[in-house]
């Protein structure tokens, strides 16, 4: 197995933040010719969101995409041998159908619609995704490139088997070219772990393509134009000439883009802002293309070489969101989706996990992280704190998070948080109407107990009073704050504060920080050691009355209908198959979860718990064929018990599930019915669901307690 390089963790961090920002920076003007933007925007040297009207951080599939397939490795134990079949397992469990992760242009249209429809129906990869299947021109588009970033990061130093497992994911839904151009740069990445010079990387990566196929025949190509020709402007025309659109059928096919990569990569000097320049200004697929590149240089050149030009990490501050059918998991950031792929990584190459911290979820170990936390702009604390990570200033690493405050005063705090759920109703309908909605759950619920280790700066003038508090939607989708106690610490105290969430009424936590107060006026710095959260949550998940829609938004909507104007507060129909309305996260572990369901016209209905997907979880089930059954979801359905249960259309009936470590208790009208154990590949934790199979339910309220 592969020996890690030592600074292994720091280059998949500085290879994520490469990718998400080449997707912020190219995602305004996506699909815009090199002409239009040279007259609008001229060369794209930073971000042009606001030029645009768009938000910086926004859901795509480059992002969700590359950072969600890459989990079928842990989802199948980290086993090498992987194969694309399981690969397109996890693409089922993950996307929710029109909605989560891909474009849905249609069949024969979207690649990967084309492919997930073949899954859908039964057809495995990588037959899904063949030439014989779909074509040569949908088979050959830009997808299989895009997405393949995770899968060399997690073979660092070994670019034969990040080639290959390229070659297995791109092929659930590309084949040909498409799989050359994502193992080339698969090959390039994994080998930028442990090579510098860019054309000895190049080297490495085409020797594992055939020398006969189109990709290696135009990169070398473009190597000799660039050799011939220092301007990158008159190699740019020569690729139009002889690898444009025009050339290739479909909408967004890779060899054009392939070789803007290959274009950017060379001209670049090896500097990550001219590169990105470069990828952008050319245009076509400018989100892909730049998060490839940033991705590229990101691991070779490492944080150094992102933070050498302008600040791109400032206004990103870390964020990511990965809407997927696992909404737990929907709101997170750069440090957090880099140690899940350091862990995939370890595990390959026989490591235990890296755990910063004892596994806290916020630990800002790596230079320049934040974690998503920024500064409030309420009225009474905008313009009062600045944040950063800082060296030191840790009893548990090397790291923390430092908040400045300069000018707290009665009625002036210094507040600084990280979300924990949608921003914004605003941000929320954005992304619904561009056609990438971001479905999340929450990420912290009432009940849990918040945990955080805080210090003072040794040189503050006094002692400040600091707090944990969240901020949580109001009925009407208004934010409101919610405090825990104040604790007093005077200059170079350490304290570690613990704060059980208190009930919300059901409605959702947006985010979670530190606010710092201070009597009389006053300058200093708190350090955020740590902040995580445990426990199981404890609440009702109902309508809360007014007229907000976020306490909806907080249900992965998986099933075909979840109108909003029926009196019930949920009211499901499923037309064909099986769906799920699914909240919470992969951290809930032991719980009970009730709900009364009437049933209408359903093939089969009931409650699910350890939800990690649409196609993985337990439930208990009442079944048109006059039984109940209990069922475990996980690579097909497993029946653990069943029993006669003669029901009704139209009656109600009081479901309850308990999970305990192994344990399954399942209860109907309170009466037991089943008890089980799991022990072959149990599924240890996750959230709830309402499961309706061909039909209509309704209920009025879910409520989830420790067990």
């Amino acid at each position: 197995m592969t020996t890690l390089p030592s600074d292994y963790a720091a280059r998949v961090y500085a290879g994520v933040l490469g990718k998400i920002i080449g997707v912020y920076l190219g995602r305004p003007f996506e699909g815009w010719a090199y002409e239009r933007i040279m007259q609008e925007l001229g060369e794209v040297l930073y971000y042009v969101h606001e030029k645009c009207n768009v938000p910086l951080i926004v859901t795509d599939d480059d992002i969700s995409g590359t950072f969600t397939f890459l989990r079928a490795l842990p989802d199948y134990d980290n086993r090498r041998e992987l194969t694309p079949a399981q690969i397109g397992q996890t693409w089922l469990n993950y996307i929710i159908e029109q909605r989560t992760i891909l474009w849905w242009g249609g069949m024969g249209m979207s690649t990967e619609h084309t492919a997930y429809l073949r899954l859908k129906n039964g057809i495995p990869a990588p037959q899904s995704g063949s030439s014989a299947m779909n074509g040569k021109v949908v088979a050959e588009q830009i997808g299989s490139q895009i997405f393949i970033d995770g899968w060399a990061m997690v073979a660092p130093g070994d670019p034969e088997f990040a080639a290959d497992l390229a070659r297995r994911a791109a092929s659930v839904s590309h084949d040909g070219e498409a799989i050359y151009g994502a193992q080339v740069v698969a090959a390039l990445e994994a080998q930028a772990f442990v090579e510098r010079d860019l054309n000895k990387l190049l080297d490495v990566a085409v020797a594992l393509i055939p020398n006969q196929s189109l990709i290696y025949r135009m990169i070398g190509q473009i190597r000799a134009w660039h050799a011939a020709q220092p301007d990158w402007r008159k190699t740019r025309a020569l690729i139009a000439a002889h690898y444009g659109y025009d050339k290739y059928g479909g909408g967004c096919h890779m060899i054009p883009n392939h070789a803007l990569i290959i274009h950017a990569l060379l001209h670049g000097d090896d500097d990550f802002q001219k590169s990105l320049m470069i990828v952008n200004t050319c245009g076509w697929d400018t989100d892909c293309n730049a998060g490839n590149v940033g991705c590229i240089l990101g691991i070779k050149n490492g944080l150094a070489g992102i933070d050498a030009g302008p600040d791109w990490r400032g206004p990103v501050a870390d964020r990511m969101y990965l809407a997927t059918a696992d909404g737990g998991r929907a709101i997170t950031d750069a440090l957090t989706e880099s140690c899940h792929i350091v862990n995939i990584g370890r595990a390959l190459a026989g490591e235990p996990p890296l755990t910063p911290k004892n596994g806290a979820r916020f630990h800002f170990e790596l230079p320049g992280a934040v974690q998503g936390f920024m500064s409030e702009s309420s009225p009474d604390a905008q313009g009062v704190a600045t944040v950063e990570q800082a060296a030191g200033h840790s009893r548990a690493g090397a790291g923390s998070l430092a908040i400045h405050y300069r000018g707290v005063a009665p009625g002036r705090s210094a507040r600084v948080a990280t979300p924990t759920f949608i921003p914004s109703r605003a941000v929320s309908d954005y992304f619904i109407k561009r056609g990438y909605a971001l479905h999340a759950s929450p990420t912290l619920y009432s009940g849990q107990t918040v945990r955080a280790a805080v210090a003072a700066d040794a040189h503050n003038p006094g002692a400040a009073q600091v707090s944990l508090y969240v901020t949580l939607y109001q009925a009407d989708d208004s934010l409101g704050i919610v405090r825990g106690p104040q604790q007093t610490l005077a200059p170079g105290d350490y304290a570690e504060l613990s704060w059980t969430i208190p009930a919300t009424n059901g409605l959702p936590i947006s985010a979670v920080g530190c606010e710092v107060t201070h009597p009389s006026h006053a300058n200093g710095t708190i350090y955020l050691d740590t902040l995580t959260w445990d426990g199981a949550p404890d609440i009702v998940l109902a309508n809360p009355g007014g007229d907000g829609a976020m306490w909806r938004r907080a249900w992965v909507n998986g099933v075909d209908q979840f109108d909003d104007w029926w009196p019930e507060a949920y009211r499901l129909m499923q037309n064909r198959g099986r769906g799920l309305l699914s909240q919470g996260t992969r951290e809930w572990q032991d719980y009970t979860v009730r709900a009364t369901l009437t049933l209408h016209l359903a093939k089969a209905a009931g409650l699910a718990v350890r939800v990690q997907g649409m196609q993985r979880y337990y439930a208990l089930l009442l079944c048109n064929d006059g039984t109940a059954k209990l069922i475990k979801a996980l690579d097909g359905d497993a029946v653990l018990a069943e029993r006669a249960f003669p029901w009704t259309f139209g009656a109600s009936y009081a479901f309850a599930l308990t999970v305990r470590g192994h344990h399954i208790e399942a209860m109907l009208d309170g009466r037991p019915l089943f008890a089980v154990e799991d022990a072959d590949r149990p599924l240890d934790g996750g959230g709830v669901a309402l499961v309706v199979e061909e039909g209509r339910i309704m209920c009025d309220a879910v409520a989830v307690a420790p067990a």
